[in-house]
């Protein structure tokens, strides 16, 4: 199991997917587990414009709350040893995929439009699905983003799975693929 706690820089485990696909919940999981600090880069974004993502979009816009996002990535995430949930258009931005893969290992969290309706209802941090119908508009974006998911990093669907059980999956997921970019940095080194 990873850990925080080891000598040696661990790779970031950065968790990508539409929004209630299990990010943060996991993440904090997972950031317990391997003792590990974890960041939401929505926190981030909240945290460098003083102000909530609904704010943020009322009186801002959606093409300055992802230009708050570009900056948190580029800026602000740690280098090493951390496990970071991304807001759920970040990696869907030109450029961005390169970017946040650049920051470490890239798990997307899939799930059907039902569970994600049924984890996002109520809540008011979610601007874009505001209005008349939000399974409407939850098909209509996870549409419009499946592609830069599916490129973004190694799918895993959080559907039917336990907290504890998504925890095994990526555990085994990012030890593959952290053996894997220590490697490339070992021959880089040589």
């Amino acid at each position: 199991m990873p850990s925080g706690a080891q000598s040696n820089p661990q790779p970031n485990l950065i968790l990508a997917g539409f929004m209630g696909t299990g990010k943060s919940a996991l993440g904090r999981q997972l950031a317990k587990r391997w003792r590990r600090s974890f960041v939401d880069t929505d926190d981030l974004v909240e945290k460098l414009a003083g102000a909530s993502i609904a704010d943020i979009f009322a009186q801002q816009g959606e093409e300055h709350f992802r230009a708050l996002e570009r900056k948190v990535v580029e800026e602000l995430l740690p280098e090493t040893d951390a496990i970071i949930a991304c807001g759920g258009g970040l990696v869907v931005q030109p450029g961005m995929i390169e970017l946040v893969r650049a920051k470490g290992i890239v798990v997307t969290l899939f799930a059907s439009v039902d569970t994600i309706l049924r984890r996002t209802a109520g809540n008011s941090r979610r601007p874009l699905l505001k209005g008349e119908d939000p399974e409407a508009k939850i098909r209509e974006l996870m549409k419009k983003r499946e592609q830069a998911y599916m490129k973004a990093g190694i799918a895993v669907y959080t559907d039917g799975r336990s907290l504890q059980q998504l925890c095994v999956i990526v555990e085994r997921v990012y030890e593959r693929e952290a053996r894997a970019v220590l490697k490339a940095r070992s021959k880089k080194a040589d």
